[in-house]
C-alpha cells in the first residue's frame, strides 16, 4: 500500500511540474506579446493565441489577467526571444527556444546542460537547417467538415492535416502552415468561428533518427533537463 502511494505521490508531484513550467512559459509569452501589441486581445492577434494557448492547459483566467496586468508594468522584465542549437548524445539534433532577461545566464546553463548531458551546444545554423519552422495548429474535430475545411484552407497557407493527440492524449485535428502563413491561417479559422485548441510555433525536423532504446532513452534525459530550465520555453529533437 505505501509504495502505490509513493508511485501516486510522484505522479502528482511530476503534473504539477510539468502543469507549473506550461503557466511559467504562457506567461511569458503573455508578457512578450503585451509589451509588443498591446494589452487588448482584440486588436493582438499573438495576445489572442496566447490565451486560447494557456485556455488548453487549463491555466486559470485569473492567473491569465494577472499576468497580462504585469506585463503592462514597468518592472516587468523585457524577455528576449533567442534560439540555441546543439547535438545530443548520439548525433541527436537538438533546438532549444528561450525566453530570458539574462542571454549571459541562459546560454552559460545551456553549455552546462549539454555537456552534462554528453551533448554539445553549437553554433547559429549548425542544427536549424534540419527543421523547418511551422505554424501547428490544433482543433476538435466534432463540427467540422474536414475535406471542405482543407480545400477551404489551402490559400490561407494549410500544408498538412491529419490527426493528432491533445494535451490529455485526446483526438485533435493538426493544421500544418508554413511560418510566414501563421497570420493568415490564424485570420482565416477566426473568419470561420473556428476556435484552437491551441496555436503554436513548431520546429519540424526534415527526417529523423532512429536510436536503440538505451541510446534514445538518453537523448531524452537531456531534453527533459533543458526543458526544466527557466528560461527555456520548448525543446525539439529529431529522434523518432
Amino acid at each position: 500500500m505505501g509504495r502505490i502511494f509513493e508511485v501516486r505521490k510522484a505522479t502528482m508531484f511530476a503534473r504539477w511540474d510539468k502543469m507549473a513550467k506550461q503557466f511559467s512559459r504562457i506567461g511569458k509569452e503573455i508578457a512578450i506579446a503585451v509589451k509588443a501589441g498591446g494589452p487588448d486581445p482584440d486588436t493582438n492577434p499573438a495576445l489572442r493565441r496566447c490565451m486560447q494557448n494557456a485556455k488548453s492547459v487549463n491555466m486559470p483566467k485569473d492567473r491569465v489577467e494577472a499576468a497580462i496586468k504585469r506585463a503592462m508594468g514597468k518592472e516587468m522584465a523585457n524577455f528576449e526571444e533567442i534560439l540555441y542549437e546543439g547535438y545530443g548524445p548520439h548525433g541527436a539534433a537538438i533546438l532549444v527556444e528561450t525566453a530570458t532577461d539574462n542571454p549571459t545566464r541562459t546560454v552559460a546553463n545551456l553549455r552546462a546542460h549539454f555537456n552534462k548531458g554528453n551533448g554539445s551546444l553549437g553554433t547559429s545554423g549548425s542544427v536549424s537547417f534540419q527543421f523547418k519552422k511551422m505554424g501547428v495548429f490544433k482543433l476538435k474535430p466534432e463540427g467540422l467538415k474536414e475535406e471542405e475545411l482543407e480545400l477551404e484552407l489551402i490559400d490561407a497557407g494549410l500544408e498538412e492535416m491529419g490527426e493528432g493527440s491533445g494535451e490529455n492524449e485526446e483526438t485533435v485535428l493538426v493544421l500544418r502552415t508554413g511560418f510566414g502563413d501563421f497570420g493568415n491561417m490564424q485570420k482565416a479559422l477566426e473568419e470561420r468561428s473556428i476556435t484552437p485548441i491551441s496555436a503554436e510555433v513548431e520546429w519540424i525536423p526534415g527526417t529523423t533518427v532512429q536510436l536503440p532504446e538505451d541510446e534514445a532513452q538518453e537523448v531524452l534525459k537531456l531534453v527533459d533537463k533543458l526543458e526544466q530550465d527557466e528560461d527555456v520555453q520548448k525543446v525539439f529533437h529529431n529522434l523518432q
